[in-house]
């Protein structure tokens, strides 16, 4: 039996040996190919009542189904396939349960549906989610349809196994999610695609005290898929499997042993065995590995020699590394046949099979083939090519041979290709990988600008009047016999008084001592309120007048500019208004120019493969200023950066704060400084503005619905 079946029949003890007599039997197995799929047909003795569970290992690549209570009617225990990735099938039966196990090239997804009396598995080539089909090749009728929303991950858990390994086990939405796990130095990198992540498994687990190799497990969404980093330590292995939704990743440990000659990183896993060799025949030596190790060594005539050998416990396929570096002797393995010969006679005899190719291609028959582009510029190809300016080839291009030529048709957007078959499939599957559709993105930026101000300015007017030259009385006051004195807001107002001066009737004006009025404020005058002290007989007066004012002001301005462009193509779109001024030549004539003052964002994104999006965006926001004599000012703000983003995220591109506080006195020296009293010499102004300008960015990744339809 071989090494698989022996796997097989291991896992199927661990459901027990029934008694009871198998209902049902796997009478035939057949397959075909159905594009990138294969179609497997196994046929049973009657219709099957349910569908066999079913689950997938990456490592090596298997699918294995378990019929219960059904045997093996096939007569064998494994067939060959060849077909797509399915290499073959194995057919193992313990008790009155069949196992079928299909070996694969790399790891798929499949689907299953009953149809009549067989049971019909589809294994997806192109690695996404595998539709069921009937005996016909059309969709299972009970298959449903695919849901419109992303689905999620249920339950996410960390278990330590009863050998120290640390066991990963995920809850799937459903069996057919594809998965993708690949190991990269000391973490495995798990993508589940197309897949959203719940807010409740959104984190990182530490399960370093556990005490196995893994360490720490980050679950973290990336843009449609949901991607798994396990970081481990030391020396270990892992094997990935999935049970129906249930998708298990073991994390082992490998135990170094003192007596191996190589720890760790040759990895050899061979049976342990002994050898205690004294000049014996290089051939002989090979042989007795082949004896344990179960492989057909076929050694070159060349071989020869003989060898002094003593090793002690140590895995076979290290030992058989010792004796081919001992003798200078190289291998080549196809399948379990092992050719082993000098290393000189393997290179000349690599080196002439490539020559023997090369002459075989000189040779060949030439091929010619029509290539239509669907997304990309013919003459995109014309540097892949190697072609000139003309329709010929160029024979020192690398795609094709050095007979091949290629002519490309821009009005068609056709390619024709003329070479030998190996260099067309070249060409095709380089098509295949370039001509596809073009991520977009739409990218909206927002522009926040903000305002507080408050202003508030206090003055007053003080003044003073004498009319007893006027209204009866002498003026002025008397100091010292008949020396009197006059008191007038100015020389004007003192004549007045004293009748120096005839009154026109501005006295009043003039009598005015202190003039510090509250400034206006945007246009506005302050509001004021006077009050007059007087004599019985109206002859002095004493007047005050007040003024007070106050302003506080708000405002906001959002701009919101929005674009959709290709992925690595810059995309500009701007708002505004021109504004004219003139400009002098050298001649000394004049001009009229205009400068632009418009809103304007330029970008070009980057779709990152793991769903993020890399912004080079410049945003400018310029507007109409003060009017001076050449024209307008522009006031400008620009912001001018490379950031990145998660698809559907907003990031703080920059901002701007400013803050001013003015505070301003205007008075009469000694006695605007009294307590009190000094304000009715003096004139305040406090002003506090906010200015504050925050710039953010979002990027959309739009959805490849095109693509998506060509598929």
């Amino acid at each position: 039996m071989t090494r698989l079946g022996s796997i097989a029949l291991g896992l199927l003890l661990a459901f027990g040996a029934g008694s009871v007599f198998a209902q049902n039997a796997i009478e035939s197995i057949s397959a075909n190919q159905q594009g990138n799929n294969v179609v497997i047909n196994v046929a049973m003795k009657d219709a099957p009542a349910k569908l066999p569970i079913g689950f997938s290992i990456t490592n090596p690549a298997r699918i294995a189904l378990d019929f219960g209570a059904t045997e093996n009617a096939t007569g064998k225990n494994a067939q060959d396939i060849n077909l797509g990735d399915v290499r073959g099938v194995n057919v193992v039966q313990a008790g009155e349960r069949t196992r079928l196990v299909l070996n694969l090239k790399r790891p798929l997804n499949y689907a299953a549906a009953i149809d009549g009396k067989s049971v019909i598995l589809t294994v997806e080539g192109s690695g996404g989610v595998a539709q069921a089909v009937n005996a016909a090749g059309l969709p299972a009728a009970h298959t449903a349809a695919a849901p419109a929303s992303l689905q999620t991950l249920r339950d996410l858990d960390f278990r330590r196994g009863a050998n120290g390994e640390g066991r990963i086990v995920v809850d799937l939405p459903n069996s057919q999610v594809p998965v993708d796990v690949r190991q990269a130095g000391n973490q495995i990198h798990v993508d589940f695609l197309r897949t959203g992540l719940p807010p409740s498994l959104r984190r990182r687990l530490d399960v370093t005290d556990f005490g196995t190799p893994v360490t720490r497990i980050t679950t973290v969404p990336a843009g449609q898929n949901v991607r798994m980093t396990i970081d481990a330590q030391g020396t270990w292995e892992q094997s990935v499997y999935q049970s129906d939704t249930q998708l298990v990743i073991d994390v082992k440990p490998v135990k170094e042993d003192p007596n191996r000659l190589a720890q760790g990183a040759q990895g050899y896993k061979g049976e342990k065995i002994s050898f205690n060799f004294q000049n014996v025949d290089v051939r002989a030596a090979l042989q007795a590995v082949a004896d344990i190790s179960g492989l057909n060594i076929i050694a070159s005539d060349s071989v020869s020699g003989s060898l002094t050998l003593q090793l002690k416990q140590v895995p076979w396929d290290q030992a058989l590394d010792v004796i081919m570096q001992a003798k200078g002797l190289d291998m080549r393995k196809n399948g379990n046949v092992m050719w082993i010969a000098p290393k000189e006679e393997l290179l000349t005899k690599e080196k002439l099979e490539l020559e023997q190719k090369a002459q075989i291609s000189d040779l060949e028959p030439l091929k010619s083939e029509i290539f239509q582009l669907n997304y990309q510029k013919a003459e995109a190809f014309r540097t892949v090519f190697g072609l000139s300016g003309g329709a010929g080839g160029d024979s020192r291009n690398r795609i094709l041979s050095k007979r091949g030529s290629a002519t490309i048709d821009p009005r068609t957007n056709q390619v024709f290709v003329t070479d030998i078959a190996s260099r067309l499939d070249d060409v095709r599957k380089l098509i295949q990988k370039v001509d596809i559709a073009t991520k977009q993105v739409l990218v909206e930026a927002r522009l926040v600008e903000a305002n507080d101000g408050f202003s508030r300015n206090l003055g007053a007017k003080l003044g003073f009047a004498d009319l007893r030259t006027l209204r009866g009385g002498d003026s002025g006051y008397q100091l010292n016999g008949d020396q009197r004195v006059a008191i007038g807001g100015n020389l004007t107002g003192v004549g007045q008084i004293t009748g120096q001066t005839p009154d026109k009737g501005d006295g009043y004006t003039n009598s005015t001592l202190v003039n510090l009025p509250a400034a206006p404020i945007n246009g506005a005058n302050a509001p004021t309120i006077a009050f007059s002290l007087f004599s019985a007989a109206a002859n002095r007066f004493l007047n005050l007048e007040l003024s007070a004012l106050e302003a506080d002001g708000k405002g906001k301005i959002i701009s919101s500019p929005r674009v959709v462009t290709e992925d690595n193509v810059a995309a500009v779109i701007e708002q505004g208004v021109e504004l004219p001024y003139q400009q002098a030549t050298s001649s000394g004539a004049t001009s009229i120019a205009f400068r632009k003052a418009n809103l304007r964002l330029e970008v070009t994104p980057q779709v990152t493969p793991d769903g993020n999006v890399v912004l080079d965006v410049d945003v400018a926001k310029d507007s109409k200023g003060e009017s001076t004599t050449a024209g307008f000012a522009i006031n400008t703000q620009h912001v001018k950066t490379k950031v990145m983003v998660e698809n559907g995220g907003t990031v703080v591109l920059g901002g701007i704060y400013q803050q001013s506080e003015t505070n301003n006195d205007s008075k009469v020296p000694l006695f605007g400084d009294l307590p009190v009293v000094g304000h009715l010499f003096k004139t305040t102004a406090r002003s506090t503005q906010k200015t504050e300008l925050l710039v953010f960015i979002t990027p959309k990744i739009v959805a490849d619905r095109v693509q998506s339809a060509a598929r």
